[in-house]
């Protein structure tokens, strides 16, 4: 029988303002305006796990899969000096897609409490992130343990009602992979490895009220 422990705790907390479950609501872009894919963004005190999900795709399906997004791991706040905004910087501890050439963050610009503007620090991005009640704690961040006490590598980050379960993939990725590809291209050509690649879960949850 398996079990959870609490993963490590951060060296630098992140502030309470920033905890809970965040969904965006609006992504722009150079390319445009995406007001459908679903978005949660899962802060704790100090972890975070991320998914997101294109509308009309289907993630039973390998092509649909490949398409997700998601990802966990710590985060870290830069606070902002002579009214510059915090940068929020994202390190990812494990990723559904193949890694970036830049660091994940953001400069955070909170319109309330409940309501915060991302804009690129090392990209051209506005995103608008919506907290979601009932969110704000308690929090967990866990590790699965087998029976034997060994990590099974499934970890789960719960912010009040809400929780999300990742199971990363055992496989590693390909030794040719390529600078910025997507998991999609890499399945693409790799197909004989599409299933292990693909062997992945990340489940967004909700504890009703």
């Amino acid at each position: 029988m398996s079990f959870w422990v609490n993963l490590p705790a951060p060296d630098e907390p992140v502030p309470a303002a920033y905890r809970g479950v965040w969904q965006r609501t609006l992504l722009e872009t150079p390319e445009g305006r995406d007001t459908t894919t679903q978005v949660h963004w899962l802060q704790t005190e100090g972890w975070h796990a991320d998914l997101r999900v294109p509308a009309g795709i289907d993630p039973a399906t390998s092509a649909g899969r490949a398409l997700l997004q998601g990802f966990c791991g710590l985060t870290r706040i830069t606070h902002g000096v002579n009214g510059q905004p915090d940068i929020c910087t994202w390190h990812r501890h494990w990723d559904v897609q193949p890694p970036r050439s830049t660091p994940d963050a953001g400069y955070m610009v909170f319109e309330t409490s409940e309501r915060v503007i991302e804009t690129g620090v090392h990209g051209r991005y506005l995103e608008v992130w919506e907290r979601l009640p009932g969110s704000t704690g308690p929090y967990a961040a866990l590790a699965e343990l087998d029976a034997q006490g060994q990590p099974t590598g499934a970890m789960r980050f719960v912010a009040g009602r809400y929780a999300l379960t990742v199971r990363p993939r055992r496989a590693t990725w390909p030794a040719d992979l390529r600078p910025d590809e997507t998991l999609a291209e890499l399945v693409q050509r790799h197909p004989a490895e599409a299933g292990a690649l693909l062997d992945f879960e990340l489940v967004f949850s909700e504890t009703p009220a």
